[in-house]
């Protein structure tokens, strides 16, 4: 086998309309002998089946078309990935409803501000793992070949379908002891929680140990990754679920566990000690718990990725949206900081290299993929009906090849 700094030994060049992997000497192109098995598009790859939505609504407007057009290269650090697997997450949901179309249409080509109804056929779905088919010039440490995981970022088509299109950025070398199923299962909600952990509470491997950690909604897909990422980092974590998914989050290494359906959550949390930092997955009046549970004036942290920004510019455009959400965040920001506790909100973002140290630690047993369900291509629509009806102990993952 070889590392992965020795990929770097390829170069790219152009054949029509693929990329050919050269390698810069013969002795490295015996050490990759696979390059030479390896098939790459061409003009006659047109269309591929995916699951699309033609316009917002309930899981009715899913539909399975197998004409949809077959994804090219725009940019020279994108790569298109032959898909293996991909899961749901609530986002996908959220916006199969419409949520965040104003947002994301902006993001999709803001020199055109597109109309609300032009980002159809949209192709759902965020996770991915699979194969490298093709690469742009400009990307250097990915070959055809490669098995890869991803998270797309939300204003991109996305991994329902057999392809995908993914920037050299936001993906990583899956980790070997992962199969397609369970590597499908991890970036979103494992990137979500690294964004809220790392970025927005300030808690990595140096600075966690020690440290006193409250999860709100700890049996989710980004809760229990979150676990497992703290633990791995040192800190004691009190993780809040429903009475069923307390051996789930137990299981995953929390120190505490409190059912909420028990009793009143502040009366519970009376009896533990102040926490470091509080990470919300449920929202509503979660917040008033930073207050009363956080130690004041340490640097406590409270983060929230249950925010209002993407429902305001929703409903009151972009202007007017975002004057609103920076006048609710200033508030809350103010008002919690008053007390001596910074107050965050955290959003989901793509990326490669959180990926590669992720993946570090799936290697080293401190992480591991939480499935419920495994499901065929073909039961996509079952997927958003089990996502919608909540209480799932872990990921609905989809099989998309055969």
């Amino acid at each position: 086998m070889f590392t992965f700094a020795q990929k770097r030994l390829c170069s790219e060049v152009v054949v029509g309309s693929s990329i050919v992997r050269i390698l810069k000497n013969e002795h490295a192109f015996k050490r990759c002998p696979h390059l030479q098995k390896i098939s790459t598009s061409s003009k006659r790859n047109t269309v591929m089946p995916a699951w699309v939505i033609d316009k917002y609504g309930s899981n009715e407007v899913l539909r399975f078309n197998s004409n949809t057009m077959f994804p090219i290269l725009n940019y020279p650090n994108e790569v298109i990935i032959k898909v293996h697997a991909t899961s749901i997450n609530p986002i996908d949901v959220n916006m199969r409803n419409g949520y965040g179309s104003v947002s994301l249409n902006m993001s999709r080509d803001p020199m055109k501000m597109k109309s609300s109804a032009s980002e159809f056929p949209l192709i759902l779905g965020r996770d991915v793992s699979g194969v490298v088919l093709e690469c742009g010039l400009s990307v250097k440490y990915f070959k055809p070949g490669d098995r890869v995981w991803a998270a797309i970022s939300p204003w991109k088509q996305g991994t329902m379908a057999e392809f995908v299109v993914a920037s050299g950025n936001e993906i990583s070398l899956i980790p070997k002891s992962l199969s397609d199923t369970q590597a499908a299962s991890l970036p979103f909600a494992a990137l979500t929680a690294w964004t809220a952990l790392v970025n927005s509470c300030g808690l990595n491997k140096k600075t966690c140990p020690g440290k006193r950690v409250l999860i709100v909604g700890a049996s989710g897909g980004v809760g229990t990754v979150a676990i497992q990422l703290l633990k791995a980092w040192g800190a004691h974590v009190t993780a809040v679920c429903s009475i069923d998914a307390q051996s789930l989050v137990k299981d995953l290494g929390a120190d505490d566990v409190i059912d909420y359906q028990a009793g009143d959550l502040e009366e519970q949390l009376k009896s533990r000690q102040l926490f470091d930092a509080i990470l919300d997955n449920v929202g509503g009046t979660t917040e008033n718990l930073a207050p009363l549970f956080l130690k004041p004036w340490s640097g406590a942290a409270f983060v929230t990725l249950v925010t209002p920004f993407l429902y305001n510019n929703d409903r009151l455009g972009i202007a007017d949206g975002m004057m609103r959400t920076g006048i609710t965040l200033g508030s809350k920001v103010m008002k919690n900081l008053c007390k001596g506790i910074h107050y965050r909100w955290a959003f989901f973002t793509s990326s490669g290299p959180a990926l590669d140290e992720i993946g570090e630690l799936v290697e080293a047993g401190k992480i591991r993929p939480v499935i419920n369900k495994v499901l065929s291509f073909s039961e996509v629509p079952k997927a958003f009906q089990m996502m919608e009806e909540g209480h799932a102990r872990g990921k609905t993952v989809i099989r998309v090849d055969k």
